[in-house]
């Protein structure tokens, strides 16, 4: 892809997003926090896999395929939007999977945990609080990344519902990533981080702007603001960030 290449609605990047089969809040969510003159177009990851496990790794086994569904778009950069997968296949073949896919396709690759990462980095923020949609299995594999990448788990409060729904994180409400904000406060975390991408958040993080806690990052968040980063090669900025956190050109999208 040319660097200046563009179209219509996306003047300054347009981005691939991958999004797991069934989810149903990263384009929604996408939509709200993109900013103008930026676009995405979404591709669906699919695997037959029987469980949500094995699906996840199979989305990061077959990412070439995934990224192929965007042909010849002229993307500015990828994003990859679930975080389960980074959980399993682990710190190095993550960014394994990052470097391969700038070799071959000449993008970057921006995955929802290292997007979190980096914005963990750029608030300076090392102890962090976690609020999880998660099975215990799944959030325990969670803890695990997070502490691969150098940081300090302090709290973790459970979002899960054991539901009989099409999917236990997508059909969470919308108030269900607030849950437990009042009991990480004063916990001792420099950041609090709302997990997945399946489970709502922005009513919560929109909620909260003017809480005197420690910043709220959840993963789509942190996916979308990273991407368009990515794709228009501009520096990681704090002020910029906590302007995203703080809902400042998203806010009104919310319906």
């Amino acid at each position: 892809m040319s660097d200046h290449q563009t179209v219509a609605y996306a003047r300054k990047g347009l981005i691939g997003v991958l999004t797991p089969q069934a989810n149903t809040t990263v384009e929604p969510e996408y939509s709200i926090l993109c900013p103008q003159g930026h676009a995405f177009i979404n591709a669906r990851m699919t695997s037959l896999k029987e469980s949500i496990e094995a699906r996840l790794v199979d989305y990061s086994d077959s990412i070439e395929d995934h990224i192929a569904q965007f042909a010849n778009a002229p993307l500015h950069a990828v994003a990859l939007a679930t975080t389960g997968a980074s959980y399993l296949i682990g710190k190095s073949a993550e960014d394994e999977l990052v470097e391969r896919v700038m070799i071959s396709r000449g993008l970057p690759l921006v995955t929802a945990a290292l997007a979190v990462c980096d914005a963990l980095e750029v608030l300076n923020a090392r102890r962090i609080a976690l609020i999880s949609p998660y099975p215990p299995v799944l959030t325990d594999e969670s803890v695990r990344y997070w502490q691969s990448r150098d940081l300090e788990v302090v709290r973790v409060v459970s979002a899960f519902e054991d539901s009989e729904s099409f999917h236990p994180i997508y059909a969470l409400a919308a108030d269900a990533a607030g849950v437990g904000l009042a009991s990480v406060k004063d916990c001792g975390a420099e950041a609090v981080v709302m997990l997945g991408t399946g489970m709502p958040t922005l009513p919560a993080i929109a909620a909260h702007t003017h809480w005197d806690g420690p910043p709220i990052l959840s993963c789509m968040l942190a996916l979308v603001w990273r991407s368009v980063m990515a794709s228009v090669g501009e520096k990681l900025d704090k002020s910029e960030l906590m302007d995203w956190i703080a809902a400042r050109h998203w806010r009104k999208r919310i319906g």
